[in-house]
């Protein structure tokens, strides 16, 4: 069988443009004194002949693969392909491609990710760390994108502060009793949310924080958690760290034949993709991947490719966690059905199903 044609090469371009090879790899890579107009007339050549970069030249010639990794705690939850898709966006903007790894939630799984994408050669690394690990120097620029508290995180949501901006709303509502519930007490991230919906609920509202992995430990995966009982007990709101945890409970409330919000309200974080359509669509709080994912990429770019590098090779690239612009970026409160005031008096009913009708229209703030 014929091996492929090559493609046109530089030598190529710049035969067509009358100009030297170091021109149009000047023109190409952004460096050296090159004019805007020669950059447009040497881009819309390599366009027309169909050039494509040579990867195994760059690595040689720069030290570099073009290539970055990413490990994710388990992307078999929907929140993590979200993350993986914004990363894997700002990657190409910047000229990069991205390999994933995923640690299943595993300390040991993570740190093999970690070594196996290192023998793959990438520049540097995106890490969604595995709920209370610390990330310590890999081998290359890591980018750690987990909670502001966390030692050596680069850039992430302002978990904390979204958990305020949620607290704060229920409050608003006058609920006064709330349950917070969370999946894990050893993720950072979760610990955050928590604290900053009981600096937002404040001191007049009384709350408590059920942990599932707790529950579940001594009841059985997937068990129920109580929540009827808890309603009986007079909380009117359940306040969860995750959408995920959210529909558990929607789902087990409605079960029980205990309307939401009609006698309860239950919130969520992270606005997953269906968090708009279930019954009631979900109040909950969101994140900006765009935005987050940016400033990881920019932070890593900034260590691979240090200012003033030689034109002919790379410096030597300092390893460790990156620094961004800013280690946190705002959430917003998404206002959806399944948040209201809490009725006086009403208890809840332990019998008939309740059937939400969700309004139109969705609140943000």
């Amino acid at each position: 069988m014929a091996s492929p044609r090559p493609g046109p090469n530089m030598s190529a371009i710049a035969a067509a443009l009358g100009v030297s090879a170091a021109t149009v790899s000047n023109a190409l890579s952004g460096k050296g004194r090159v004019s805007p107009e020669l950059i447009e007339k040497v881009r819309a050549k390599a366009s027309e002949l169909g050039y494509v970069p040579s990867l195994t030249a760059r690595a040689l010639r720069t030290g570099r693969t073009g290539v970055l990794g990413l490990v994710l705690p388990d992307i078999a939850n929907p929140l993590f392909p979200q993350i993986a898709q914004a990363i894997e966006n700002a990657a190409s903007n910047a000229g990069y491609g991205v390999l994933i790894a995923d640690s299943r939630g595993d300390i040991a799984a993570q740190t093999e990710a970690i070594g196996r994408l290192l023998e793959r050669g990438v520049d540097g690394m995106v890490i969604v760390p595995r709920r209370g690990t610390r990330i310590a120097d890999v081998g290359c620029p890591v980018a750690v994108i987990d909670t502001p508290s966390t030692p050596g995180n680069t850039v992430s949501a302002d978990h904390w502060e979204g958990g305020s901006q949620m607290g704060r709303h229920l409050a608003e509502l006058g609920h006064r009793k709330v349950l917070l519930i969370g999946t894990s007490a050893s993720s950072n991230v979760q610990n955050d949310r928590i604290g900053g919906l009981k600096a937002g609920l404040g001191a007049l509202v009384e709350c408590d924080t059920m942990w599932i992995e707790k529950v579940e430990a001594a009841s059985g995966e997937g068990c129920p958690l109580g929540l009827a009982d808890k309603a009986a007990a007079g909380f009117t709101a359940f306040a969860a760290v995750s959408d995920l945890s959210a529909l558990r409970a929607l789902t087990e409330l409605q079960r029980a034949g205990i309307g939401v919000p009609e006698t309860v309200s239950v919130t969520g974080f992270d606005d997953l993709i269906w968090s708009a359509v279930v019954t009631p669509a979900l109040t909950t709080v969101r994140m900006d991947m765009a935005t987050i994912a940016d400033l990881a990429i920019a932070a890593l770019i900034r260590a691979i490719e240090p200012e003033g590098e030689a034109e002919n090779g790379a410096e030597e690239v300092s390893t460790g966690n990156v620094i961004s612009e800013t280690d946190r970026v705002p959430m917003q409160l998404i206002v959806r059905q399944s948040t209201a005031a809490p009725h006086a008096g009403r208890t809840p009913n332990l019998h008939a199903p309740t059937l939400n009708k969700p309004t139109a229209g969705e609140i943000t703030s």
